[in-house]
């Protein structure tokens, strides 16, 4: 299956590139922005010069970015490339959207952002804060009093003792070599302690984060053993005494972010509201490529089916309808890929069984011819004796002739049918050329051979014996087509397919041509013109090639001659030649 993956060609800004693009963007906020919240948030001031000349250069290059993408997008229109009309009305509902979306937000946002500074400012926000700490100090000493009112009434020195409420944990130390042992612990794990926070009696200083939400209560026993009793001030009373104290200069940069309300607006809307608002509508670019480009594949795809290409399968992750019709097509596609090679296999099973019934009459016809001089060497033998040397040899060499025949027919046969491996090792192409050539070249005078166009230095994944079972069978075929009269020449090319080098080898000769009623039947076995022609030969040269990765075809005209074409991949190109796409 060609499986064909659904992008766009010829996009000059794709999403992989944006993705980059954006992930700098990223990148260099992220480095700059904290300068930015810094002045602005913490002290109420504008940024630096520095700052404001490094996040403008953001939107510059935002602007450079939407430059090009619009420019690719005009290119696409003005030379009509398919998909190019329908991107062009996508886009512009992007960018209408964009619009209507963007000018009622700009507005709002403006207002709301004044309208909120005006509220904060109109806040007490020093009266505020004193009341809050106020009422944290005094209810941080209304816990201590209930805590030393539930330390006078009870007896945490007991083992297993329940805990009243609001004691979240008691926790039993002993003096040991290496410092401090647990010995027991009665409460809430979260309590838990590793070490004793004081070594004599009393409430122990509390550190964060250790006694966060915590007060603790040292007791010494009369054995030297500490007791450490925790008590639940509750959940966050720390955090809220933080946050509190922390608003009261959150407030005071509130009112100085009110004289720079206007120019902290500009900068806002400069520095992140426009960038989001040119990579919202080079997205949309993009978003418009990545639906176009699938729709051209896929007419693409059906007019290559439609012209019986059945192979061709489209690539997509998409999930939505747009994915589930490409899927759907996939399906189809396989569909009339699967009808067509249960066809094949069909008319393989038919040819089989056409080899089958060949190949039993083949071997049936020897055997008449066999039995036959058997049977006159044992009737001499019987009537006869004394004169039987007169038709021993003869009868005995019309036997060794046709056996040495169902010898052969039988070898081609179990070559054509076992399972044959690929070579792994790489093979030079000139030298066996070479020989073949020399070696036909003394037993047919009157042929002419021409391999000067065979080039050096080509390596082919394929052994030498089977390249040179493949050239003897061209060019023996070839000479017979000829009358052992003519011309032959072998030529190579280089040829890349699907990102593959192939060596393509042409045997061409001068002969007689094959017919158009014959030239169906060429690879099918036993199928032959010769009287002594098994009709096995060019069906194992299309098997060793097909096994090898390779393909073999050939052209041919009557009375002028004709050309067997036979590529293999090949290796160590030489850097004078230059592989043509096909």
């Amino acid at each position: 299956m060609k499986s064909v993956k659904t992008r766009p060609e010829y996009a000059l800004i794709n999403v992989r590139t944006l993705i980059i693009i954006y992930s700098l963007l990223c990148v260099l906020t992220f480095f700059f922005s904290r300068n930015f919240f810094v002045e602005t948030l913490d002290h109420g001031r504008m940024p630096d010069r520095l700052s404001l000349i490094v996040f403008f250069i953001i939107p510059a290059v935002l602007m450079i970015v939407l430059g090009i993408s619009v420019f690719s997008l005009f290119i696409d229109i003005i030379s009509r490339r398919p998909g190019s009309k329908f991107k062009a009305r996508l886009l512009a509902y992007f960018i209408v959207i964009v619009i209507f979306t963007t000018a009622p937000v700009t507005i709002m946002t403006s207002a709301a952002l004044n309208e909120m500074v005006r509220f904060w400012h109109s806040i007490d926000a020093a009266a505020a804060s004193r009341a809050a700490n106020s009422f944290i100090a005094d209810n941080y000493y209304l816990h201590m009093d209930r805590f030393e009112q539930i330390l006078k009434e009870n007896d945490f020195t007991r083992a297993n003792a329940r805990l009243p409420p609001d004691i979240a944990a008691v926790q039993t130390f002993r003096a040991a070599s290496a410092g401090w042992e647990k010995i027991s612990f009665t409460g809430n794990e979260l309590f838990a302690l590793t070490l004793p926070p004081a070594a004599e009696s009393g409430f122990a200083a509390r550190e964060l984060p250790r006694d966060m939400d915590t007060i603790r209560y040292v007791q010494k026993t009369a054995q030297g053993n500490i007791v450490v009793i925790s008590y639940d001030l509750g959940i966050d009373f720390d955090w809220g005494k933080n946050v509190l104290e922390n608003q009261r200069e959150r407030f005071e940069t509130i009112n100085l972010l009110r004289a720079n309300m206007r120019p902290l607006l500009i900068y806002y809307y400069g520095v992140f509201f426009l960038p989001t608002l040119l990579m919202t509508v080079i997205i949309a670019i993009s978003f418009t490529r990545r639906i176009t480009y699938p729709i051209v594949e896929l007419t693409e795809a059906t007019r290559r089916v439609a012209e019986g290409d059945f192979s061709i399968q489209l690539l997509t992750r998409r999930n939505d309808e747009l994915g589930i019709l490409i899927r759907s097509f996939n399906a189809m596609v396989q569909d009339l890929e699967k009808s067509r090679a249960a066809l094949v296999k069909s008319e393989k099973i038919s040819i089989w069984q056409n080899m089958a019934q060949q190949l039993a009459h083949e071997i049936k016809n020897p055997l008449t011819p066999i039995k036959l001089s058997a049977e006159r060497v044992l009737r001499r033998w019987r009537n006869d004796p004394d004169n039987i040397g007169e038709i021993l040899e003869s009868s005995m060499m019309a036997i060794i002739q046709e056996t040495e025949g169902l010898s052969t027919l039988l070898n081609e046969f179990r070559t054509l049918s076992k399972p044959m491996e690929p070579s792994v090792v790489w093979t030079g192409l000139r030298e066996p050329v070479e020989e073949i050539i020399n070696s036909y070249s003394s037993s047919y005078p009157s042929v002419k051979f021409n391999i000067t166009h065979v080039q050096t230095g080509i390596l082919l994944k394929i052994d030498k014996h089977r390249l040179s079972q493949i050239l003897a069978n061209l060019i023996i075929n070839a000479i017979d087509a000829m009358n052992s009269e003519g011309s032959i020449e072998v030529r190579t090319d280089l040829v890349k397919k699907r990102d593959i080098c192939y060596c393509r080898i042409s045997v061409m000769d001068s002969g007689k041509g094959i017919s158009d009623q014959e030239s169906h039947l060429i690879f099918t076995p036993y199928y032959t013109t010769k009287e002594s022609g098994t009709g096995l030969g060019l069906p194992i040269i299309e098997r060793i090639v097909n096994d090898h990765g390779g393909a073999i075809w050939f052209d041919s005209a009557e009375g002028i001659g004709t050309t067997f074409y036979i590529d293999l991949p090949a290796e160590k190109i030489p850097a004078e030649n230059s592989p043509e796409e096909n």
